[in-house]
């Protein structure tokens, strides 16, 4: 699935209300913690390429189909025309941006980025664990999931659940 991104600041609010559109046939509950942290990398990635690039920018976004046994990978990439590397910054305590990679690389399992064409893509991935987060977070925080391990953390101020 793929939605065309404007470089305007309004179209992050758009991308992420397409985003959850989506999950409604993929398993994934709209109120689940990957799902809320799949929209907020939506967030920083198109906000990363409508704010740096002033280009229109293209967000792919594969979601897993519903098979019941709670294992998936979710995928999503932001493509456009600009060739200048995504750069991480060292945002200040007082700063209200520049933390938008540092969030990616804390909240996804995997993350990159690769030259394309005249452009580039930038790209995440989330692991989702077999069992909810719940019933690990009943059981003392963390549990190993056949590799996986699901235990809940902290990102700046921010409650996320790491899958």
């Amino acid at each position: 699935m793929q939605l065309e991104i404007r470089p305007d600041p309004a179209e992050v609010g758009r991308a992420r209300r397409w985003a959850r559109s989506r999950l409604a046939g993929s398993g994934i509950g709209p109120d689940e913690p990957l799902a809320e942290t799949l929209i907020l990398l939506i967030s920083e990635l198109v906000t990363n390429a409508v704010l740096h690039t002033g280009r229109p920018a293209v967000l792919r976004l594969s979601l897993p189909g519903h098979d019941g046994d709670g294992e998936a990978t979710v995928r999503l990439e932001v493509a456009d025309s600009s060739e200048r590397a995504p750069v991480p910054r060292c945002a200040g305590d007082e700063a209200t941006n520049g933390r938008g990679l540092a969030l990616v690389d804390g909240l996804a399992d995997r993350w990159g980025w690769s030259v394309e064409g005249g452009g580039k893509r930038i790209w995440c991935e989330l692991d989702r664990c077999a069992r909810p987060y719940e019933e690990t977070a009943e059981r003392g925080g963390s549990a190993d999931l056949g590799g996986a391990v699901c235990h809940a953390s902290t990102y700046e101020g921010f409650a996320f659940e790491v899958v």
